[in-house]
């Protein structure tokens, strides 16, 4: 089964491994009326490591494992060390929301991974607490410097930027990689919990940019082939970078390279677009590698041409970023 020329592009894919999460983060859904997905519902790691090996064939060439929080889901390690073996796939990343971490992070080192996201939306502690619901600032921070002492590079901060939340906040976390080897990013709100808190709390990156300038000349970095949608920036002085994710006053529909695999086996083309693909039931039916490809080809050919998806839902969209991994 050879690579589909015309979609050598998308080589990227987000796999969700569960839809279970130790935080409850005001934007990520509604959590009031969240219900978890039955077990069995999930997929398991053996359908998991085969359809990143059918992805592999397809030009995939990056995976990274999200939630959810992949953490929580017990036998990560083990399979991620199964997933750097499959063939194809050159670059394993994982997105955490590092509660974890000071506990695990020496066995995911020891899996060959090197690429480390963690979410991190403000330094105050009641803040953190505010935002998530939880008391685990102490152990984010912690698993960071654990993670860098280890190796992990690159190690990457994300950071909702939340108006009356946390935006004043958006120099001190900068300044995280001035002092720190990190990716400091500064991502724009997204409409996943209601279009009236979305519109309360959403700070457009030109305004992020604007604030950040005043540290100094931000230096366009260069992008590696697999990157995701992050524009990255050098300053002087600064050990590690600065970076902005703008889906939304500057969605990058047209250079989107990624697919996203959902908990319960859903291959989506678009975070934003309702569109999607059942692999589970066809995944767990016994349909072949080459039909079950297929699904990736149709994924694929979704993206081609598409320029803009329905960014301002007039109502909560439907879909819950737990599950969909972000």
């Amino acid at each position: 089964m050879g690579k589909d020329p015309g979609a050598t592009k998308i080589n990227y894919l987000r796999i969700s491994v569960t839809d279970r999460c130790n935080l409850r983060c005001r934007y990520c859904t509604y959590w009031r009326d969240w219900r978890k997905l039955p077990a069995k519902e999930i997929l398991r790691y053996e359908e998991l490591l085969r359809l990143a090996a059918i992805a592999g064939r397809m030009g995939i060439s990056k995976v990274r494992i999200t939630g959810g929080e992949p953490l929580v889901r017990r036998g990560l390690a083990e399979f991620l060390g199964k997933l750097r073996h499959v063939p194809g796939i050159a670059k394993i990343c994982l997105t955490t929301n590092g509660v974890l971490l000071p506990e695990l992070a020496p066995a995911l080192y020891k899996t060959g991974l090197r690429h480390l996201n963690v979410s991190l939306d403000t330094l105050r502690r009641e803040r953190y607490r505010q935002i998530t619901g939880q008391d685990n600032l102490a152990e984010v921070l912690a698993g960071l410097e654990k993670s860098a002492a280890l190796g992990f590079h690159p190690l990457k901060i994300n950071c909702v930027v939340l108006r009356g939340i946390n935006d004043d906040e958006v120099l001190d976390l900068a300044m995280l990689a001035r002092d720190h080897p990190y990716q400091v990013r500064f991502i724009e709100l997204m409409p996943s919990v209601s279009r009236q808190w979305w519109q309360r709390h959403f700070v457009p990156m030109p305004e992020v940019l604007q604030r950040l300038m005043v540290l100094g000349p931000l230096l366009p970095s260069t992008q590696e082939a697999t990157a995701g949608p992050a524009r990255n920036f050098r300053l002087p002085g600064f050990r590690g970078e600065l970076g902005c994710i703008s889906p939304m006053s500057g969605h990058h529909c047209h250079t989107c390279n990624r697919l996203r695999l959902t908990a319960d086996g859903k291959l989506r083309p678009c975070l934003l677009a309702p569109s999607k693909l059942d692999l589970k039931e066809p995944l767990r039916l016994g349909l072949s590698d080459d039909l079950l490809g297929y699904f990736f080809k149709e994924a694929m050919k979704k993206k081609t041409g598409k320029t803009e998806f329905p960014l301002f839902p007039s109502h909560h969209p439907g879909w819950s970023m737990a599950s969909i991994g972000g």
